[in-house]
């Protein structure tokens, strides 16, 4: 592929923002973006314009259809497909797509997650167009970013709470900067880089492996004799099959302007990380929704299978999703960048304060932000960031927090310069701070790492919960210069105030977790305990203040938090149980059967046979347990299944007595694999799953 080409395919499916100033008068190109710019809706003649460029533009990339694509309280994406075709009265046909159209579509609100906001009866909703994310052409389709409202004018999808907490945070921004000696701001914007980890298996086992494509996780499989403590995979040399599905992933993705820009292998086998350039909160989040799609789907054509789930092996690393987050100002000032002398950056001592009274007041928002019932095998599981949250800042901010905090001297930080004692290697610039891969929430710079995002979530959950809890300390903050106190005096109260958020130690250890309950920190393990600060009136009263959620939309979430919960591991409960009566109790008796028959044999020969008999006590030991467990995970499904409690004890139920009963389950299969002969295991092992490319 040529330079040329490279670049004239870059963005080539998006209806950019220069591809509409080429196709649209400039009094319309002047009127969308002064709508967009002081945040009011497009005019209707605007929309008719734009509309119909957009159409004929998607018709010139092979566009029959269009639709309205949403992020729904599923976490993924939604998507209904109308023709542009539109019959006439003399028996032929006309192309229609109106402004109307472009700003609004209805899609049947009943079935999608909605906490009570909707009821089945009540079907109506609205998508309506967000003008600030490209449309984009993809398999025969107009794709226009939306947003989903009911009918009554409630959130029911991911990204309207994220656009709303972006112009609280903008507001909120607007209103300090100024106190802060920073003129000329009209607003400020949440800026994101999304990475991606994701594990790759062969489509071959992953046919086989029913709970792979039931739910997206190995709910069996005994450890591979090798996984990843030989340390070899991490940044190692790329298989040529992988590679070549990560070359058709980059292309594709250029062509929709993503800026793929970073592949590598992760730490476990088979496992990998794609990561783009910073964009507009929003634009990242659509990005990342589309990524996702796209890999799965280009892995199929490589023979193989693209797996998102947080954990979905047992033994080696769970897949994150870091999501690194900043906040820029319309005159170019990225607030997290300290510059070369942090000391008298004003501006960034600001937001770093209130950054880290933000984590240490909200960190259970945080956490819940991450919860997902495929997260929580992820989190502190001595891979992940812990399910505590804390923040490391580094040697230099930390001793520039100390300095403050102590009322010292604030001493200029001079970068070193790093030797590798090579005579004729030069020597370069040395970072000013180490990184932390153990903490949930990290500097890195110019940037905050969340590192607690699950690889299959949606970042627009964890993004609306930083803009908020950002903007409310923003607010705090100008309250107390404009009631009388000097901004330093402010910064040196927080800092000193929240202080036991930092931790900038091994996040892995047990050690910390004692510190932690020590500092008073939560430590929220599962989603259940996670998901109960939705119920907080400083919860409410947060949301509410800067019109993220209302009191209705935040009950909702919580209660679709939960039955999410409850479905997936109803979902996953049941995969196992058939897995184990269809498939692998079956194999077990059957390979018991076998050794019964060698050991007459040799028993009919005269030949000592007593090795086969331990076996056979103890495959059958094992096999009258499997059995047993297979009753009790029956029964504990049915009893959770008709547990008429309110939602947080059924999902009680689900965790303590299904997932424990699973998990037992699993132990004695996983024992079995390791004994019965490999031909007759009827799955695919770790060793064909993580080895199997």
């Amino acid at each position: 592929m040529e330079m040329k080409d490279l670049l004239d395919e870059y963005g080539c499916l998006t209806f950019s923002d220069e591809v509409m100033k080429e196709r649209i008068p400039k009094s319309t190109y002047k009127a969308f973006h002064e709508a967009m710019d002081r945040g009011e809706p497009l005019p209707k003649e605007a929309a008719t314009v734009i509309a119909n460029a957009m159409k004929i533009w998607a018709i010139e990339h092979g566009a029959t259809h269009f639709t309205h694509w949403f992020t729904p309280m599923t976490g993924l994406t939604a998507e209904k497909h109308d023709a542009f075709l539109e019959p006439n009265q003399n028996g032929g046909a006309v192309l229609e797509f109106s402004g109307k159209t472009l700003r609004k579509g209805e899609p049947d609100a009943s079935s999608f997650p909605s906490g009570g906001l909707r009821a089945t009866f009540e079907a109506r909703g609205y998508t309506a167009w967000d003008v600030t994310s490209p449309a984009f052409v993809k398999d025969g389709s107009l794709y226009i970013p939306t947003l989903f409202c009911s009918y009554t004018g409630e959130a029911l999808d991911k990204k309207t709470p994220l656009l709303r907490s972006c112009d609280a945070l903008s507001h909120s921004a607007c209103k300090l900067l100024p106190l802060l000696g920073i003129e000329g701001v009209h607003s400020v914007t949440a800026s994101v880089g999304a990475e991606q980890e994701y594990f790759l298996v062969a489509d071959e086992y992953w046919q086989k492996r029913m709970d792979l494509r039931l739910t997206g996780r190995t709910l069996y499989g005994a450890n591979a004799p090798k996984g990843q403590e030989l340390e070899d995979h991490y940044f190692g040399s790329i298989k040529r099959k992988v590679g070549a599905f990560m070359k058709d992933l980059d292309r594709e993705l250029w062509k929709y302007g993503i800026p793929s820009k970073t592949k590598h292998n992760e730490v476990a086998p088979a496992q990998h990380e794609v990561a783009c350039v910073y964009s507009r909160v929003n634009i990242t989040t659509d990005n990342n929704h589309l990524l996702m799609q796209l890999a799965q789907d280009i892995a199929k054509k490589h023979g193989l299978r693209c797996l998102l789930h947080e954990k979905p092996f047992e033994g080696v690393n769970g897949s994150g999703k870091h999501d690194n987050w900043s906040v820029m100002t319309d005159t170019g000032i990225n607030l997290f960048n300290p510059g070369k002398n942090p000391i008298e950056n004003l501006p960034f001592l600001a937001a770093l304060a209130c950054t880290v009274k933000g984590v240490d007041e909200y960190a259970e928002l945080l956490r819940m932000s991450a919860a997902s019932a495929g997260n929580d095998h992820r989190l502190g599981a001595n891979e992940a960031p812990p399910a505590i949250i804390s923040m490391f800042l580094g040697e230099e901010l930390n001793n520039l927090v100390d300095s403050i905090i102590n009322d010292g001297e604030l001493n200029e930080v001079t970068k070193e310069r790093f030797r590798t004692g090579v005579a004729v290697v030069p020597t370069f610039s040395k970072d000013t701070t180490d990184r932390n891969r153990t903490s949930p929430f990290a500097f890195t710079g110019n940037k905050f790492e969340f590192r607690a995002v699950g690889s299959a979530q949606s970042v627009a959950g964890p993004n609306t919960i930083l803009n908020v809890i950002l903007a409310e300390e923003f607010d705090q903050m100008a309250e107390e210069i404009l009631g009388g106190k000097e901004p330093m005096e402010v910064i040196r109260e927080y800092l000193t105030d929240h202080q036991r958020i930092i931790f900038n130690g091994d996040g892995y250890s047990a050690e910390w977790e004692k510190e932690a309950e020590r500092r008073g920190l939560p430590n929220n393990k599962t989603t259940i305990e996670a998901a109960q600060c939705l119920k907080s009136e400083k919860a409410i009263e947060l949301f509410t203040k800067h019109d993220v959620y209302n009191d209705v939309e935040l009950k909702s979430r919580y209660d679709i938090l939960l039955d999410g919960y409850c479905k997936t591991l109803r979902v996953e409960a049941l995969t196992a149980l058939k897995m184990a009566k269809t498939e692998i109790y079956p194999a077990v008796v059957k390979y018991i059967g076998t050794v019964a028959k060698d050991a007459k044999e040799l028993q009919e020969l005269s030949i000592d046979n007593v090795f086969l008999k331990e076996n056979l006590t103890e495959l059958s030991t094992l096999a009258t347990q499997m059995k047993a467990e297979m009753a009790a995970l029956e029964k504990a499904i049915d009893e959770a299944d008709h547990n008429d409690a309110d939602i947080k004890e059924q999902a009680l139920c689900w965790r303590d007595s299904v997932l424990a009963s699973m998990n037992k389950l699993r132990e004695t299969a996983d024992t079995l694999e390791t004994m019965v002969d490999q031909n007759d295991w009827p799955i695919p092992s770790y060793v064909d799953l993580l080895f199997g490319i």
